[in-house]
């Protein structure tokens, strides 16, 4: 394990946003300024923290990983979040992600499968002062039909097709990212819900673990 100072992560925070984010066209400063903050190494194993600003996935246990930073910048970009907007985000998974929907907008939703990943990922929310989330352990693809409509959703889950629940349980006009395709490369799309009709963008290509 290797041990460092709070002034040597927020440094590497700080390095991760320029180089992995905001070079590759990221240019809200709500999420710059989002990324700088969360202390990501907080949400791997303590072997890994020296690792936590580097520009790949890590895994997380559970045959689970933390998504590499700029495809969850890239994913929370595209979803124009807004201070007032509900989310529902499928994959608590190491709830770093879930911090970062937190910090930007009233109220998240978060849904995970493997129930001692997300009680791993609420201890650390809870310890970093996040009172705006809601868990929920279940089926993801289901989303959370009491809760709904939702302004967006996420899904951090690669899924052969889009489930239909999920589109259901958006608003008019609001947004979805989802990562669809086979087991070692997906499109990653942006939905745009429009009176019952989806408009559709392939913002790139990546790999995710299954929505199961």
């Amino acid at each position: 394990m290797m041990w460092m100072s709070v002034q040597k992560y927020q440094f590497l925070r700080e390095k991760m946003v320029k180089e992995q984010i905001l070079k590759r066209g990221i240019e809200n400063e709500v999420i710059l300024d989002v990324f700088e903050k969360i202390p990501r190494h907080r949400f791997v194993r303590p072997s890994d923290q020296h690792l936590a600003y580097n520009d790949y996935p890590l895994p997380i246990g559970e045959e689970q990983t933390i998504s590499q930073p700029y495809i969850v910048a890239q994913m929370v970009d595209a979803l124009a979040l807004q201070p007032e907007d509900t989310v529902l985000e499928i994959g608590t998974g190491s709830g770093y992600q879930t911090a970062i929907l937190a910090e930007i907008v009233g109220k998240v939703y978060t849904i995970e499968r493997i129930k001692g990943l997300q009680d791993q990922a609420k201890e650390v929310l809870d310890s970093l002062g996040y009172r705006n989330i809601e868990y929920f352990h279940k089926d993801g693809k289901e989303g959370l039909i009491e809760q709904a409509p939702f302004d967006k959703v996420i899904v951090s889950a690669a899924s052969k097709s889009i489930p239909k629940e999920l589109l259901d349980q958006l608003k008019d006009g609001g947004k979805m990212v989802i990562p669809t395709g086979g087991d070692f490369l997906q499109k990653l799309l942006l939905l745009e819900k429009n009176h019952h009709k989806y408009k559709e963008k392939i913002l790139g290509y990546c790999r995710f673990v299954r929505l199961i």
